[in-house]
């Protein structure tokens, strides 16, 4: 049986918008904290209807923005 990785701290705001809602979340993966992120915050989404976060590692310091279908909750990396 695979073992679920062990949650890991991120800090998650939007890319665009007002000033920054900064939030830290406990999960396993970036695109889990982003998902987590807009359970709470709902920032303005794009004309294509999808929302960019930045979402950082606070344990390593990686780094990445991720843009989020609001409709459909995939994600992909933001271009």
């Amino acid at each position: 049986m695979a073992q679920a990785e062990p949650p890991r701290r991120f800090s998650v705001h939007a890319d665009r918008g007002p000033a920054p809602c900064v939030r830290i979340v406990e999960e396993a993966s970036f695109e889990a904290a982003a998902l987590a992120y807009l359970e709470d915050f709902h920032p303005p989404a794009d004309a294509e209807g999808d929302v960019s976060l930045i979402i950082r590692d606070l344990g390593n310091g990686g780094e990445c923005c991720l843009r989020v279908d609001l409709h459909s909750g995939q994600t992909e990396p933001c271009e």
